[in-house]
């Protein structure tokens, strides 16, 4: 074998342990990187509660919280029902001086289903709204789950708020507004089938209402709208709360869909600065 021979055959043998030396030493850089991506994640949006399901024990734990919440409304229902008559007493308070009529057989029985109805879903609201959290709560990251408690006690809250504020201001505003409107025409003999269908759907739709502010913390901090952009729409923002108490308010009159208007607008004034607070 001459000695070119050798060269080349040396060079053979040295060209693979060249590349496996290459290719311990740069594999460990990859690592290294990768190792510094993950670091980089924000711990917030880790999922703590994170479980592996199928489809089809997503729907079963969903039907089983459904059946939950609907037997505790039932039950909240049947025992309002058994107590209606001081339910019915306390929301007839507004109508002073008003006489009710039952115009059709079985039509207080239908207005006390309903009043019962009404009544047994806001008793069992937070048993529902428990069930809620719970089949969500395995899907939130910690920063979603930081919102959860203020969000639920503020609703709560806001929606409470809202019941009183129909009952003592909007209900007997627009009571007086249609009691003295007539009052030396017709006398005030009303269906009380169609009373307690006006006053609880005002209620409720007031109730309702009172989320703005919540909804305005939840856009605010998950970052789909700040408050700048929120404050910049308040044309529109006035024209929404115009028509949205004309929808909201059964009764035709002006003073109770200012009334409910005006709230709609302090709410959403006062969501803004609550996003402001939050610096969003």
């Amino acid at each position: 074998m001459t000695p070119s021979q050798d060269v080349e055959t040396q060079q053979q043998f040295d060209e693979p342990w060249d590349s496996d030396q290459e290719t311990a030493s740069t594999s460990p850089r990859v690592n290294l990187q990768q190792d510094d991506g993950n670091s980089d994640l924000d711990p917030l949006d880790d999922l703590p509660g994170e479980v592996e399901m199928s489809l089809f024990d997503h729907l079963e734990e969903l039907r089983q919280r459904i059946f939950y919440s609907l037997a505790v409304v039932a039950v909240s229902a049947v025992g309002c029902f058994i107590a209606v008559k001081p339910i019915v007493r306390l929301l007839e308070v507004p109508a002073q001086g008003v006489k009710f009529l039952q115009l059709a057989p079985g039509e207080y029985f239908f207005v006390s289903v309903k009043v019962a109805g009404y009544t047994g879903l806001v008793i069992a609201s937070p048993f529902v709204l428990y069930q809620i959290i719970q089949f969500v709560l395995p899907g939130l990251t910690r920063r979603e789950r930081r919102l959860l408690a203020p969000v639920v006690l503020g609703s709560s809250v806001l929606f409470a708020g809202g019941l009183v504020f129909a009952y003592f201001l909007l209900i007997p505003a627009a009571l007086k507004f249609f009691i003295s409107y007539g009052a030396d025409v017709v006398e005030q003999l009303w269906s009380i089938d169609k009373y307690f269908e006006f006053i609880l759907l005002l209620l409720f739709s007031t109730g309702l209402a009172f989320q703005i502010p919540v909804i305005q913390v939840l856009l605010g901090n998950l970052g789909i709208v700040s408050s700048q952009r929120m404050l910049s729409g308040w044309r529109y923002v006035i024209l929404g709360a115009v028509i949205l108490g004309a929808i909201l308010t059964p009764s035709t009159d002006p003073l109770t869909q200012s009334l409910l208007a005006g709230a709609v607008l302090g709410l959403y004034f006062g969501g803004i600065g609550l996003v402001k607070l939050t610096g969003k």
